[in-house]
């Protein structure tokens, strides 16, 4: 097995010892954040009844991020306050942040700040 496939296993264990502790409801939904070479992406997730209230990526934000790259932090602080936002749109002002097996570094933690920033709180 190669690196990066160690990596992969390694986050995926990490993201499942922590969604045994994180659960979202319709009242404080999961902030889950997926993170790719190029893009992120953050969901709020109601976990009952299984569906998503809100969701944020650099894909939908491309029009109004740099032209040049929407991976950056930059970017992923854009997307928090994007997908804040959509939910004080809803009345939803507090979430659990689930980091998705990332360390709390970079781009997920600007994206955590970005949210933190329109208002939300967790």
């Amino acid at each position: 097995m190669d690196n990066a496939a160690n990596r992969l296993k390694a986050r995926q264990t990490r993201h499942r010892r922590l969604r045994k502790k994180i659960f979202g409801t319709d009242l404080r939904p999961r902030l889950a954040v997926f993170r790719s070479a190029l893009h992120i992406y953050v969901q709020a997730v109601d976990d009952i009844a299984g569906r998503t209230l809100a969701a944020s990526s650099t894909v939908e934000l491309k029009k109004s991020l740099k032209k040049t790259y929407s991976g950056n932090k930059d970017a992923a602080k854009a997307v928090g306050t994007d997908v804040a936002k959509k939910l004080l749109g809803k009345s939803i002002s507090s979430v659990v942040f689930d980091r998705g097996g990332y360390v709390y570094h970079g781009r997920v933690q600007a994206l955590a700040d970005g949210a933190r920033e329109a208002g939300l709180k967790f």
